[in-house]
């Protein structure tokens, strides 16, 4: 409601008479409480000191730009992780803290993304995840097997390869040399050439006689150095006469001026290698290294066969 009644009058102002003053006389002192408006008082902070700005201060730390869902979805995975034959969404929420509500949401959206996946009521981890698991897992291997060939080539003072016969092909996983002892280079593919070099004899000479057919079928023996095996007869001749594990040695096979050993190394059905090079005018020095990285690669055995599949 809109209030129309007339303002109540208001008494007129009260009138005050100017204080009177008596201006001081001169050479009189002036107390700062008797000084004259019109005269200014001193600045309170000189003019050349820089008036201080105030800044508030800084958070230690703000959680500001984290984002909640993520970290809570990451906690269900942690706790699906925990159980080996699943657990339901009751249980999962009861451990990471979470309203039912919140935990079903996240949950339905871990399965739809591929993280997890649910069974008769229980949420297990997916193949996303699994992926990732595996990923870092091949990521640790090969971190223990870059470590062992750098540790081996510092040791012997060789370059040092590691390779493994997979899907039916020579393939050199790590090669681990310095300036002053480089590898040798690849200047004719190792796969197609394992008839030439240690590495590719060292690994037929670990499968059976079918898959070394097959694997020359695929990839005819041809000369790559005068020096070179002649033909796919010879070759498995001179495989058939090695002994299980046994010590492989070219010379100038693959590469003019250089020769190489290889070293068997099987671990359940992967055919693998590690293998040395030299130049040939230190060939002297190849079968006493090769020695010493067979006694190296038996002290750690056991934690590089646990690489031996990446």
């Amino acid at each position: 409601m809109v209030d129309t009644a007339p303002a109540e009058p208001q008494a007129p102002p009260v009138q005050r008479r100017p204080e009177q003053r008596t201006p001081p006389s001169p050479g009189a002192r002036v107390r700062p409480a008797e000084r004259p408006l019109s005269t200014p008082g001193p600045p309170l902070v000189p003019a050349s000191v820089p008036v201080p700005v105030l800044v508030p201060p800084a958070e230690p730390h703000s959680t500001a730009t984290l984002i909640g869902s993520v970290q809570r979805a990451m906690r269900l995975l942690e706790s699906v992780a925990a159980h080996e034959h699943g657990a339901p969404a009751k249980q999962l929420a009861r451990e990471t803290g979470l309203a039912l509500p919140t935990a079903y949401h996240l949950l339905r959206t871990l399965v739809f993304e591929g993280y997890l996946r649910r069974e008769k009521g229980l949420f297990f981890l997916g193949a996303s995840a699994e992926r990732l698991g595996s990923s870092g897992a091949r990521q640790t291997r090969r971190s223990t097997v870059v470590d062992a060939l750098a540790h081996w080539r510092d040791a012997i003072g060789v370059p040092v390869y590691y390779a493994v016969y997979r899907d039916g092909d020579i393939e050199v996983v790590c090669v681990s040399d310095t300036p002053a002892n480089p590898a040798v280079e690849e200047w004719a593919d190792f796969r197609e050439t394992g008839h030439a070099h240690a590495i590719g004899q060292c690994l037929l000479s670990q499968l059976d006689e079918q898959d070394r057919r097959d694997h020359l079928d695929r990839h005819p023996v041809q000369t790559v150095t005068p020096y070179t095996v002649r033909d796919s007869h010879t070759l498995l001749r001179r495989l058939d006469r090695m002994r299980r594990m046994e010590l492989v040695v070219e010379r100038q096979e693959y590469a003019l001026g250089t020769v190489c050993a290889a070293i068997p190394i099987t671990i359940g059905s992967t055919a693998a290698t590690l293998a040395i090079s030299l130049p040939s005018h230190q060939a002297g020095r190849l079968l006493d290294a090769a020695q010493q990285l067979q006694t190296e690669v038996g002290r750690l055995v056991g934690s590089f066969a646990i690489s031996i599949s990446i």
